[in-house]
């Protein structure tokens, strides 16, 4: 059995936690008007969760195996949450903007699939990439278009809003300087951190829940939505 990478679990697991945190707070400022955090240094490292997220998928997909298999995965989960976000707003439950069309799910599926067509590159070519990716994904933010295709490129339509929108400019180039860093940081694919610290409870947690993350986010929200309902 292949040993894990018990401080990618642990990071995972405190980036999932923070977007859990992330939602919970959107959804008490939604559904009941209340508004706790006011500090905005506070929220912007909140909202910071999703992006680094998407670093650390990058860090993991060097090490992984079967990222097709995996990628569909994700993006298969992603478009289940757009389904349901829809069906919500077509019932009347929520506002359109709620929508996710291309969410951090979507991203991450996709960015896997396509890291079969730059895992070859070495190191040096894939952050140059990534960081050309970053480049042009800055650029295109202000530019937008008439077709509703181009939306996961990052160019959106006048009027466009999504509660969670990770486009792949210029997300791809972050998972790709993600990636970078797997062959660098983990190039004999074992823990950097081999002590006693992962026998931690509060750390076993933690990387219980990084294993299981897509479960977690999958999940969570229909509870914390469920739970709102009934405190409402």
């Amino acid at each position: 059995m292949k040993e894990r990478i018990w401080e990618l679990d642990v990071l995972r697991g405190i980036m999932i936690w923070g977007v859990v945190v992330v939602h919970l707070l959107f959804d008490l400022d939604y559904f009941l008007g209340i508004d706790v955090v006011k500090d905005p240094t506070i929220q912007y490292c909140l909202d910071r969760c999703g992006f680094l997220f998407v670093v650390l998928s990058g860090v993991s997909v060097t090490l992984g195996k079967h990222p097709i298999r995996r990628g569909l995965q994700v993006f298969g989960c992603g478009m289940l949450i757009t389904a349901v976000t829809a069906g919500m707003y077509f019932l009347g439950f929520v506002d359109a903007f709620i929508i996710i069309y291309f969410g951090v799910l979507h991203l991450i599926g996709v960015c896997m699939l396509l890291w079969c067509l730059f895992r070859r590159l070495p190191p040096w070519a894939a952050a140059l990439l990534g960081a050309a990716f970053v480049a042009l994904g800055v650029a295109l933010r202000r530019v937008q278009s008439d077709s509703f295709w181009l939306v996961p490129l990052g160019v959106t339509f006048p009027g466009f809003s999504s509660s969670d929108y990770f486009p792949l400019l210029p997300h791809l180039g972050w998972f790709l300087l993600g990636a970078s860093l797997g062959p660098l940081l983990y190039r004999e694919k074992r823990s950097r951190l081999p002590w006693r610290s992962q026998n931690c409870l509060f750390f076993r947690f933690l990387g219980f829940c990084g294993r299981h993350s897509l479960w977690i986010y999958l999940i969570h929200q229909p509870i914390l939505y469920g739970i709102l309902m009934l405190c409402a």
